[in-house]
């Protein structure tokens, strides 16, 4: 099993959800906090790279919620001032950010994460481990 460097938002249900799933799994965790992290661009941009900017986003953030912050402006954007953005307000950031050697993973898309590292034969594919559950409790 793999040891995943796992950063999280300390009190996300989800995060906590995904952290049983890769222990479930007989997956090793080094849990860390993306909202306290010393981020630099270069280090950010690891796990962020090879995804479309605005799949860097959390869309449940609440600037994101708010409109006042809109991914798909920053479609053609320097990717550095982005990645400053985000640096400045760690909540912009997509959850979680998973690493294991030296590949890079951003969110927790179960089948992407499944076909990576494995995940526990258990189907939870259907549930959304990536909108904020609060969300759906205000609806």
């Amino acid at each position: 099993m793999a040891q995943v460097l796992f950063y999280e938002k300390p009190g996300c249900r989800n995060n906590k959800k995904q952290k049983d799933f890769l222990i479930a799994a007989g997956h090793k965790l080094d849990i860390k906090n993306i909202l306290t992290e010393s981020w630099t661009i270069d280090k950010l941009y690891l796990f962020l790279k090879d995804f479309p900017i605005t799949s860097w986003f959390n869309y449940s953030a609440p600037r994101v919620k708010s409109k006042e912050i809109i991914p798909e402006n920053f479609m053609n954007s320097d990717k550095n001032d982005v990645l400053e953005l985000m640096i400045a307000d760690p909540l912009l950031i997509r959850r979680p950010l998973l690493q294991v050697d030296q590949t890079y993973k951003i969110g927790f898309e179960y089948n992407i994460i499944d076909t990576w590292i494995g995940l526990n034969p258990v189907n939870f594919s259907s549930e959304d481990l990536e909108t904020c559950p609060r969300i759906h409790e205000k609806e």
